[in-house]
C-alpha cells in the first residue's frame, strides 16, 4: 500500500500526542530516482519554551524559527560537529514544539541507505544499525540542514514527507529522553516495544 500522506492538523497539537501517534508511520525521500521509505519506531517530544531540554528554550532565533512556525514542516539542526537530526514542528503557528525522529525500520531503497551510511549489509546486525539513531537515520536519508530544514513533511510533491498506510502499531512503551542532560528524567521517548531497530535500551518488563 502506497502510504497517503499525513494532514497538517495530526501536528497542530501537544508533541506528546504528536510523538505516540507518528509511531508506525512512514519517512519518505522521493527525489529524483532516489526513493527511500522506512518506519517510524523511536521519537522523543520537545514541549517548547519551558522545556529546558528544547531548543525552543533559548527563543525564536534564526536557528530555532521552524519550531515557531506552522505545524509538520522539517527541523534540522547539526549536532557535535559531524551528524544532522530530524524533528518535525508541532503545535499550532506562533507555539513552539517538536518531535525528534530517534530510530527507523528501512523499507524500501535499503541499498541506497547502505551506500549512504558506507555500510556493508552482511549480517541482520547491520541491517539493525542502518537507521537507528537520529544521527545514523539524517545519513541514511541524505537529511541536512541546507537541503532540508523548512520541508513541508505534509507535502507528498516535497521530496521528503510523511505518511501511512495500513500498518497498525502495537504495543508503545515511554521511557526517558536519552542522550541529554536537560529534563533528561522527563518521559517524553516513545518507542515500538516489539521492534529491534530501536536506537537505545528499551525499558525493562514489568
Amino acid at each position: 500500500m502506497t502510504p497517503t500522506p499525513l494532514p497538517r492538523p495530526f501536528y497542530s497539537r501537544d508533541p506528546r500526542r504528536v510523538a505516540r501517534a507518528l509511531l508506525g508511520k512512514v519517512l519518505l525521500r522521493d527525489d529524483g530516482p532516489l526513493h527511500l521509505s522506512a518506519r517510524i519506531v523511536e521519537v522523543e517530544a520537545y514541549l517548547g519554551k519551558n522545556d529546558l531540554a528544547a531548543h525552543s528554550a533559548a527563543g525564536n532565533t534564526a536557528r530555532t524559527a521552524v519550531l515557531f512556525g506552522p505545524p509538520g514542516y522539517a527541523y534540522v539542526y547539526f549536532i557535535y560537529g559531524n551528524h544532522y537530526c530530524l524533528n518535525v514542528s508541532c503545535e499550532p503557528d506562533g507555539k513552539p514544539g517538536g518531535v525528534l525522529f530517534r530510530a527507523l525500520e528501512p523499507l524500501t531503497g535499503i541499498d541506497a541507505m547502505a551506500r549512504a551510511r558506507k555500510i556493508n549489509l552482511s549480517s541482520p546486525r547491520d541491517l539493525r544499525s542502518l537507521t537507528s539513531g537520529p544521527g545514523r537515520l539524517a545519513q541514511a536519508f541524505g537529511i541536512t540542514r541546507p537541503r532540508d530544514n523548512g520541508l513541508d513533511l505534509t507535502s507528498p510533491s516535497s521530496t521528503l514527507w510523511i505518511g501511512e498506510d495500513s500498518f497498525r502499531p502495537g504495543k508503545i512503551q515511554v521511557t526517558p529522553r536519552i542522550g541529554i542532560r536537560k529534563a533528561a528524567d522527563h518521559p517524553l521517548r516513545y518507542i515500538l516495544a516489539a521492534s529491534p531497530f530501536v536506537s537505545g535500551p528499551k525499558p525493562r518488563k514489568a
